[in-house]
C-alpha cells in the first residue's frame, strides 16, 4: 500500500498560547510545537497497515519550514519518505490548506490512502480532509476510530484491495467498506502510537526532505480577531506550615466526610 499521512504542526499540549499584541494571531516566538494526537494516529496506522500488507508511507506538512521537526518526528516514527509544502508563516485557513497540500500531491505517485487527522489540535475545523479527497475524486469519511485493510498476501505479491472503517455514534457503531484508492480521516483513540526510538531518530535527523513552495490564494474564512478565555481554575491555597496547618487540613477533611 502507498499510503500518504497529511499532518500538521500545531502548539505543543499543555503550553500557555500567547497572542499578539493586537490579538489577530498566535505569538509563536517562544511555542514549542508537535504533531496533533489525530495525526499521530494517523501516522502509526499507516506504519502498521504497510508493516502487514507492503507498500510505503510518505508524510506531507503544510507551513514553514520549521514544520520539517514534525515530519522528522513522523519518520521516526517509521513514515519512509517527508515531502514539506513551503507556504511561509502566514496561517492559512481550510481552502488554502488544501489547495498547498495538493499542490504537495501533484508529483507523489497516486496514494492508495490518502490519511488525515480529523481535526487539526488548534484550529478544529476537520475540513482539509474532505476538500483534498473531493479536489481529487476520492471516497472519503471522517471520525474513524477502527481501521482495518483486507486484501491478497503481500508475499504473494498481492496488496490490500478494500478498507474497513468503522466509527462510534450515540446509537452504536458504523462500519464502512472502501475500495481503494480512498481516503479516510481518524480520531485519537484509534492506536496508541508508538515512540520514536533513538536510532529511529538518528536515521530521521539525516533523511532528505522533498520541498515544494506554494503561495495558495486566500480561501473564504477570515479571523476577526483571538482572545484568551478566562482563567477560572482554582488555584492552590496554603493552608498553614508544619503542625500549624493540621487544624486546618482536619477541617477540610471533615468537609469532604473523610473524617
Amino acid at each position: 500500500m502507498d499510503i500518504v499521512v497529511c499532518i500538521k504542526r500545531v502548539p505543543a499540549f499543555g503550553a500557555q498560547v500567547p497572542l499578539t499584541d493586537d490579538g489577530s494571531s498566535v505569538d509563536t516566538r517562544h511555542l514549542g510545537f508537535t504533531i496533533g494526537p489525530h495525526e499521530e494516529c494517523a501516522v502509526e496506522e499507516a506504519v502498521r497497515l504497510t508493516t502487514a500488507h507492503g507498500g510505503r508511507v510518505t508524510v506531507l506538512t503544510v507551513g514553514p519550514q520549521e514544520a520539517d521537526e514534525q515530519l522528522r518526528y513522523a519518520l521516526a516514527m517509521g513514515a519512509h519518505r517527508g515531502v514539506l509544502v513551503d507556504t511561509g508563516t502566514t496561517e492559512l485557513d481550510p481552502e488554502a490548506t488544501a489547495t498547498a497540500v495538493l499542490a504537495g500531491l501533484t508529483d507523489e505517485p497516486e496514494p492508495d490512502l490518502l490519511l488525515f487527522g480529523d481535526a487539526s489540535a488548534d484550529a478544529g475545523h476537520g475540513q482539509v480532509g474532505v476538500r483534498v479527497a473531493l479536489a481529487r475524486g476520492l471516497p472519503v469519511v471522517g471520525g474513524i476510530t477502527g481501521l482495518e485493510a483486507d486484501g491478497g498476501d503481500p508475499a504473494e505479491g498481492g496488496g490490500a484491495a478494500w478498507l474497513r472503517a468503522s466509527r462510534d455514534t450515540p446509537d452504536g457503531t458504523e462500519v464502512f467498506r472502501l475500495p481503494l484508492p480512498t481516503a479516510v480521516a481518524v480520531k485519537e483513540g484509534l492506536n496508541l502510537p508508538r515512540y520514536p526510538t533513538l536510532p529511529g531518530r538518528l536515521k530521521a535527523k539525516k533523511a532528505a526532505l522533498r520541498t515544494v513552495a506554494c503561495a495558495p490564494e486566500r480561501g473564504g474564512l477570515r479571523t476577526h480577531g483571538l482572545r484568551r478565555p478566562a482563567d477560572d481554575r482554582a488555584g492552590a491555597i496554603a493552608l498553614g506550615r508544619g503542625a500549624d496547618a493540621a487544624p486546618a487540613v482536619v477541617d477540610v477533611l471533615a468537609e469532604l466526610g473523610k473524617v
